[in-house]
């Protein structure tokens, strides 16, 4: 079975705990929805956060969805003069016979401007966690 890459990546409002696990889960819960992604066949997950986030790794949210066995990584990117700020991105290796046209990647608040070429619809409004 090949594996594919589901890219991904959301925006924080600021540098805070809470809202860097719930802003990553709510990525994380989209890009499975919408890829018809079991846990089982999420090979690996690697996280990458802007230099203004360090209150908490991403990947914890992903072990509260309970991706228990699931290889994580956690990296930061290097500090491109006019990238966006308050930035989490991630790339899912994922064991899936989908050809890779098929794979929908999302990019979620502020992040959809690094990749406007991709319409994500309306998905903010399906997946924006309650306060």
């Amino acid at each position: 079975m090949p594996v594919r890459g589901v890219r991904g990546a959301t925006t924080v409002e600021r540098n805070d705990r809470d809202e860097i696990l719930e802003r990553t889960g709510e990525l994380l819960r989209a890009l499975v929805e919408r890829n018809g992604i079991a846990p089982d066949d999420i090979a690996s997950a690697v996280f990458s956060v802007t230099g203004d986030i360090d209150a908490e790794f991403p990947a914890v949210a992903a072990r509260r969805l309970g991706w228990i066995y699931t290889p994580l990584m956690c990296t930061r990117e290097i500090p491109v003069p006019g990238s966006l700020p308050r930035c989490i991105r991630v790339l899912l290796h994922v064991n899936t016979d989908r050809p890779q046209q098929d794979i929908i990647h999302l990019y979620l608040r502020e992040a959809r401007k690094l990749r406007p070429d991709l319409d994500t619809g309306d998905v903010d409004r399906y997946y924006r966690s309650e306060a």
